[in-house]
């Protein structure tokens, strides 16, 4: 797969509109987890130092589902950015001024009034207009003509085929920035080329979802082992798989809410013969103590592998961050259902626009 890279791109002095994931976990002003906006910083910095101007866009939570189960209250600032602009400064080292609305009139106003007084913008949550999940045709041409150029820095939102994906990427000469570069060379080393003995772990819930992948790694890797959720669902419905597909033989607690020793026993002396190992959802209940007895352990395991390991999905990086293993890992991808239909070979619209022609 070859995209189009931003190295490749001339900024000076264009209009450069970035598609960024900032779409985190708050309380109050307070991001709890940050690791998708720490992984843009690389490609902001660049732009700037290559003298071009930023404007960042991005979704934040789910307004429209809220707005139709909660009509008439308002919820346009419980899903507005000045929420968390504070911390998003700070974690990119810069001054930014959120732009409104993307109308036309509103963002040159913006540029001409802020441009001085700040290093880059960012315009007003994107799911504020429905026409972003509709990829609608005016709101894309409506949107690009305001820029010069267009970078994905998104790969969680490029399995989608939105206007803020591909809408405006097929208005404006368009690129790969440089964690969606990195996202496409390892999730496609580990789908493509992974060196055996390949390991898949695969927790969390909805095996609706998971299936896809379960089934997809049964034809290259060496084994497939399932906990969660996920599990326990394949358990009650007395599913059958691949004899590469292993399933717990144990759980802790009323409920099966974690995996039982001997199934992490079983589980680790896999991961310690591995070369290549992916891993996307917890073994259990992570959230409650004691149920992320199985998720941390199997993660210090993979950690002390040295395989070539690849990490994906909420909960799974959460688990990394609070155990400080970040550094021991290959590589942590920021998309969770975009890291699975990545796997599974689903289509991802937002880099298959991106294509070298």
């Amino acid at each position: 797969m070859k995209i189009k890279k931003i190295q490749d791109a001339d900024l000076k002095g264009k209009n450069v509109l970035v598609r960024v994931s900032f779409n985190v976990p708050y309380e109050g002003n307070v991001i709890k987890e940050p690791y998708k906006i720490e992984t843009v910083k690389k490609t902001i910095d660049y732009i700037i130092a290559q003298g071009g101007k930023v404007t960042m866009m991005s979704n934040l939570g789910r307004p429209e589902e809220y707005q139709k189960e909660h009509p008439g209250l308002e919820w346009m600032s419980m899903f507005s950015f000045n929420n968390i602009i504070g911390e998003i400064q700070k974690i990119l080292e810069l001054k930014i001024k959120i732009i409104p609305s993307c109308d036309s009139n509103v963002i040159n106003k913006y540029r001409l009034q802020h441009s001085d007084q700040c290093d880059a913008f960012l315009l007003e949550n994107i799911k504020f207009y429905k026409e972003e999940g509709e990829n609608d045709e005016n709101f894309a041409v409506r949107l690009a003509e305001n820029f010069d150029v267009f970078v994905n820095e998104s790969f969680s939102d490029s399995h989608r085929g939105y206007v803020s994906t591909v809408g405006v990427a097929k208005k404006l000469p368009s690129y790969a920035g440089f964690q969606l570069q990195k996202e496409v060379e390892n999730l496609s080393r580990v789908k493509d080329h992974p060196e055996h003995p390949a390991v898949a772990i695969i927790g969390g819930a909805k095996i609706e979802t998971k299936l896809p992948l379960i089934n997809s790694f049964v034809d290259n890797y060496d084994f497939i082992l399932v906990g969660g959720k996920i599990a326990n669902e394949a358990l009650d419905a007395k599913m059958h798989f691949d004899p590469k597909v292993i399933l717990p033989m144990d759980f802790a607690g009323e409920g099966r809410l974690d995996i039982g020793e001997k199934t992490i026993e079983k589980f680790c002396e896999i991961i310690s013969h591995a070369e290549t190992i992916v891993w996307n959802g917890p073994m259990g209940l992570f959230e409650k103590k004691p149920y992320d007895n199985g998720t941390i352990k199997i993660l210090k395991a993979i950690s002390e592998s040295g395989a070539f390991s690849v990490i994906g999905g909420g909960e799974s990086v959460q688990a990394v961050n609070e155990s400080n293993l970040e550094h021991e890992l290959s590589f942590i991808s920021t998309g969770g259902g975009a890291m699975l239909e990545f796997l599974s070979g689903e289509p991802m619209p937002g880099i298959e626009v991106l294509m070298e022609s």
